[in-house]
């Protein structure tokens, strides 16, 4: 049965037998450009890529770690933190992942897997962790109030984000553009391959 998908470059990747050298890293940032969060919806003309979402929780990774910064490497783990969706070119939402049962759990953790040896991503430590999940959370907030236009009170009781959207896109800063507004495919990949390209030279 054929699980392999073929990838711009031309490789294959098996998705139920993925090995750290199915894919190049412009394939990858693809994939998470064309990859959406929040099931494709948007109240922009775009929805938001899994592309765009990295490189918020990596800004604001980076930002909360002040004058000390972050080690490339975390930076690299956090900018690689949803790499499997990109892979898979599927992001599921939340509600949906305890439906989809214990296979698709393991698909998606061989995934994550092969993405950790590839780009030699160090586990979490339990501090660094949960200043992810800050982040990564920060920015879903964000998302949902600015790009999908969630209430804040659906964002606390539905969604169960504790932590409030921010006013300022951190993007905004440095790519210009209008604040909130999704990217184009390209621009996304253009822009996360850049980003990756940067951090791996510095590891």
């Amino acid at each position: 049965m054929r699980a392999w998908v073929r990838l711009p470059s031309g490789k294959r990747l098996d998705l139920l037998n993925p090995t750290p050298f199915d894919w190049d890293d412009e394939d990858l940032a693809l994939g998470l450009a064309r990859t959406y969060r929040w099931g494709g919806h948007s109240a922009w003309p775009l929805p938001l890529s899994v592309a765009q979402h990295s490189l918020t929780v990596l800004v604001l990774r980076r930002q909360w770690a002040g004058s000390s910064g972050l080690a490339a490497a975390a930076e690299l783990r956090e900018l690689l933190h949803d790499a499997d969706e990109g892979l898979l070119g599927f992001d599921c939402i939340s509600p949906l992942k305890a439906f989809m049962g214990a296979e698709f759990k393991a698909l998606t953790g061989r995934l994550e897997q092969v993405v950790k040896i590839r780009y030699d991503l160090r586990d979490w430590a339990e501090d660094d962790y949960r200043e992810h999940k800050r982040a990564d959370r920060t920015a879903a907030a964000s998302e949902a109030a600015h790009v999908v236009g969630w209430p804040d009170t659906e964002i606390r009781q539905t969604l169960k984000i504790r932590f409030k959207p921010l006013e300022n896109d951190v993007l905004h800063g440095i790519y210009g553009g209008t604040p909130w507004e999704p990217w184009t495919p390209d621009i996304a990949a253009q822009r996360f391959l850049k980003e990756l390209r940067r951090l791996q030279a510095k590891v």
